[in-house]
């Protein structure tokens, strides 16, 4: 039997509501649209985090991020040393499958030898290593505000810096992953395509900006980015119809987490929480572990071998690993994950077999139970204080948060924070006893 091939998509601060078949209808995704029409459309798939990097270590570890090494940690500006081979990826696991792998992207998930992808699983390394680099000189600004650092160029094949100053990034990721999988195309082969759009800076070229002339100017760049996103999956899908490999690939979108509010995006000091971006009606955002800040527009297609549906059973991106693994005739039991394997489900033999779903960040840990979601130190705004101590909502007839119902089920209220909080220790122990030494307090 042939082994399919996989490709993993992943945008940045993309948010639920900005695409087209998530009900987004100034944006224009026809493409992306296409493939959630042939495929499972999620409408309850959860990042592991509300912030790109641990977001982005639990879809390749299969982990919860603090138990993959990765945690952000904000108040006390820690900064992570990143993955290390320690957690096995995805790459790693397929690896032993007999696949080629690749990553063309955003990688942000370390910076030393043993963090970087060709050290976690990946054959092939284009792209670049910090969180976010401006679209036409691949510099990275961030940090100069508050000295942390200076301007430093930031693109890579593998270890070896290059240089494509102009060549807008968005199509670069494009251009490098249509080359992977030309030269791969006779052997399984599982590819990362990790774009940075629509995370700031917000450039577009003309040619995109030019689809959107009647959009107000912040909504109309983030359209123009998404809509070059959107040529680029639909030349990765032409590809793989033209090289006869539609069939026999694997192909899974979503977004890291939630739509940015962060003043960067904009430099204009708005408060406005959703400018250029939406969460789709919910509440919350980027850092936020309110609804809006952790769950994403996804899908999956499959060729013919997964029939067209939308799935509204809550699942989470640490799923994908073991659902992946076990599609490619792997193991998913011989790796240590928190995620489960939903190919069953997503083949339409039943539900996913979540008990339930659990985030952190600094002091906000939240777990979701069937229809229930409880936030502990909920934060609309990242750097103001928690909503309420204790949010208790009921996610099938209030989705956007808007009722506590913690002094109305108090009994369901206690038994939710037991579980939230003996979850978090059991974090907080692995992280102390596994991971800690290997971040620096800046």
């Amino acid at each position: 039997m042939k082994k399919p091939n996989v490709i993993i998509i992943l945008t940045d601060d993309q948010g639920y509501g900005d695409l087209g078949c998530m009900g987004a209808a100034d944006l224009k995704t026809p493409r992306i649209d296409a493939l959630a029409n042939e495929g499972v459309r999620f409408t309850s798939m959860y990042a592991a985090s509300p912030v790109c990097s641990p977001s982005r270590a639990g879809l390749l570890t299969g982990r919860y991020p603090g138990n993959a090494g990765v945690r952000a940690i904000l108040a006390g500006h820690r900064r992570a040393s990143g993955l290390t081979p320690k957690v096995p990826t995805l790459a790693a696991a397929l690896k032993k499958e007999g696949y080629a792998t690749g990553v063309c992207g955003k990688w942000h998930l370390g910076l030393k030898p043993e963090c970087r992808p060709n050290a976690n699983g990946f054959d092939e390394f284009s792209g670049f290593l910090a969180g976010c680099l401006d679209y036409y000189s691949h510099i990275f600004y961030y940090g100069m505000s508050d000295g942390g650092f200076n301007p430093t160029h930031d693109l890579w094949e593998n270890e070896n810096e290059v240089w494509a100053n102009g060549e807008y990034l968005t199509e670069r990721i494009t251009r490098k992953s249509v080359d992977f999988i030309r030269r791969h195309r006779e052997e399984p082969f599982f590819l990362y395509v990790a774009y940075n759009a629509p995370h700031y800076p917000m450039h577009a070229p003309r040619k995109y900006l030019d689809r959107f002339p009647d959009l107000p100017r912040e909504r109309r760049i983030m359209a123009a980015m998404l809509s070059a996103v959107d040529d680029g999956v639909g030349e990765i899908a032409d590809t793989l119809e033209a090289l006869g490999l539609a069939e026999d690939t694997i192909i899974y979108f979503q977004s890291d987490n939630g739509p940015s509010r962060e003043s960067r995006n904009w430099l204009d000091g708005t408060e406005d929480l959703y400018y250029g971006g939406t969460a789709g009606g919910f509440t919350g955002h980027k850092f936020s572990l309110f609804e809006g800040g952790i769950r994403v527009p996804a899908l999956l297609k499959w060729g013919s071998k997964i029939q067209p549906r939308v799935l509204g059973d809550a699942c989470i991106a640490t799923d994908i690993f073991p659902t992946v693994l076990e599609a490619c005739g792997g193991d998913p039991t011989a790796y240590e994950t928190d995620g489960v394997s939903i190919l069953s489900a997503l083949l339409g033999g039943g539900e996913p077999a979540h008990g339930c779903l659990f985030w952190e960040l600094e002091d906000q840990t939240a777990v979701r139970r069937g229809n229930y979601k409880l936030v502990l130190n909920g934060r609309l705004e990242e750097h103001k204080a928690p909503r309420a101590p204790v949010f208790l909502a009921d996610l099938e007839s209030d989705p956007g948060e808007t009722n506590n119902l913690a002094d109305t089920e108090p009994a369901l209220c206690e038994e939710l924070t037991r579980l939230a909080l003996e979850w978090r220790e059991g974090i907080e122990e692995t992280w102390q006893n596994e991971f800690a030494a290997n971040y620096t307090v800046t």
